[in-house]
């Protein structure tokens, strides 16, 4: 490629969707600096995950969709490269079909567990190459991607930064959770723990921050409460949790999972407590970041851990900023993804020179 800006059309989930802010939109600038220029497409005008309203029949609904996309479709082929992050309809090979052989996919969940057989390799086999969000899912796109790279997911370290230190002064010590709805299972998974501990600690409480309140029947109304989701406050109300959780049940679909709550805990210097699976195991075992906790009673004794020793929390949390900086960072990570639309726009511009001299 010469040195002009490579353009690249991202097609997106949409607006608040966690994989589309945490995969794509937070290195649009960064990306903007080493010289590749995006152009985002997210779904629109709603999100592709949202369920149709009731009495709307489901087709329509999905055909409501699928014209929402039309637009980044048609407009992709403007570009030297295209970024889809995950299928453009949920659980479906739509669309893809139409999209120019310059399209890279983005994969950050086990995709395959989900929607009509085969849809996700479908999609990938199409692709110019499949980056992946950890190295589990791309041994899963391995026998299908033409090209494949793997880039963990990352965090604007420049935003989320930590914030005053915790101490045991007059506030509740506080563990905190935040999600979105869709993984409130996970936390109801522990709630039998964190019922015993904040039980036995009464200067703690558990923060669930999510868009969606969760039902917590065995814990006590004032040892938790809950706070709606806004991307204007995300930052602050992590920085109040003094320590963060990641459960996760061992199963595939948690081993696609690329760990991006407990990395944003580790970003505002905050320790975890978290299941060790998956990415969750990796970033555990790359630095004494925070503890594993297996079983009821491993959540309950890291918790307690935790509370009774502030300077090992303190420790672990500094520990974590420092490993989400050097390895999970977007500046970490935003030469890699420069690189891989170099290799994609350079490999489609021979490939065309190649064809047009062939053609003479």
């Amino acid at each position: 490629m010469d040195e002009r800006r490579i353009r690249v059309a991202a097609l997106t989930s949409g607006r608040h969707v966690p994989s589309s802010r945490f995969r794509v939109r937070q290195f649009v600038e960064p990306l903007r600096e080493l010289g590749v220029a995006i152009t985002e497409y997210p779904s629109s005008p709603i999100s592709k995950y949202v369920p149709p309203p009731r009495r709307m029949p489901g087709k329509l609904w999905t055909a409501g969709k699928m014209a929402g996309r039309l637009r980044g479709v048609v407009q992709s082929r403007r570009f030297d490269a295209v970024w889809l992050e995950r299928e453009l309809i949920g659980g479906r090979f739509t669309l893809e079909r139409f999209l120019p052989r310059k399209t890279v996919l983005d994969i950050d969940d086990a995709l395959w567990l989900t929607g009509r057989g085969g849809f996700s390799e479908r999609i990938a086999e199409r692709c110019a190459g499949v980056i992946a969000g950890n190295a589990f899912l791309a041994e899963h796109y391995r026998p299908v991607a033409q090209r494949l790279w793997v880039v963990p997911t990352s965090v604007e370290t420049r935003r989320w930064t930590p914030g005053p230190p915790s101490s045991p002064g007059p506030g509740p010590w506080v563990v905190g959770w935040t999600g979105t709805g869709g993984n409130l299972a996970y936390l109801r998974a522990i709630e039998q723990p964190l019922a015993r501990f904040l039980s036995s600690h009464p200067g703690s409480e558990l923060l669930v921050v999510s868009d969606r309140s969760p039902e917590l029947p065995a814990i006590p109304p004032g040892a938790w409460r809950y706070e709606p989701w806004s991307p204007r406050t995300e930052v602050d109300q992590v920085r109040r949790m003094d320590v963060g959780l990641m459960p996760l049940p061992d199963d595939d679909w948690a081993r696609g999972k690329c760990s991006a709550k407990m990395l944003l805990s580790m970003a505002v210097a905050r320790p975890v407590v978290v299941s060790p699976v998956g990415t969750n195991a990796e970033i555990l075992a790359a630095g004494e970041v925070g503890l594993a906790a297996r079983d009821p009673e491993e959540w309950v004794g890291a918790l307690d851990r935790l509370y009774r020793d502030r300077d090992l929390a303190a420790a672990l949390g500094t520990a974590g900023r420092a490993l989400a900086v050097e390895r999970y960072s977007v500046e970490a990570n935003a030469p890699r993804l420069a690189a891989i639309f170099s290799e994609i726009a350079g490999a489609i511009a021979d490939q065309t020179r190649w064809s047009s001299l062939t053609d003479q």
